[in-house]
């Protein structure tokens, strides 16, 4: 699995933050990883999750911790949904954690969150048995019922 992928997309101009910056770790021992994507995930800024979640491809589990994400365009949404599909392939999981507004809204009004389990936050993630969080087309963990 791979270390920290602090590295931005592209070269920010001196003097300003990087738009987009992924950071893993490794959670609960060597077979859950927590991916942190941060800032705007769009079609420019997509390459370094998708190089964290091929690097950590091995993991039984990987929680996306989405809290820092400001942006999602359909690339990183499809990414994610591939992401998902190899894991499941593969008898592995992919979580989402802190999903937040618009990126919430994007992925409620595509119909992605039927298909993923969704944690309120990385800390609810870990601590849930993964199928007892939210089930894909049920309601949210924490949500009422």
């Amino acid at each position: 699995m791979g270390g920290e992928q602090g590295t931005p997309a592209s070269g920010p101009p001196s003097g300003r933050p990087a738009r987009f910056r992924v950071d893993v770790r490794p959670a609960g021992g060597r077979e859950t990883v927590v991916i942190a994507p941060s800032g705007e995930l769009d079609h420019d800024t997509v390459e370094p999750l998708g190089t964290a979640l091929e690097e950590n491809s091995g993991a039984v589990r990987i929680v996306v911790d989405c809290e820092g994400l400001d942006f999602c365009d359909s690339t990183g949404l499809n990414l994610l949904l591939r992401a998902r599909a190899r894991a499941v392939g593969a008898g592995a999981e992919l979580d989402l954690a802190g999903l937040r507004p618009p990126v919430d809204r994007m992925f409620e009004i595509t119909g992605a969150l039927r298909v993923f389990r969704v944690y309120a936050d990385v800390r609810e993630a870990l601590a849930a048995d993964a199928p007892a969080a939210r089930e894909p087309g049920g309601a949210r963990s924490g949500d009422p019922a």
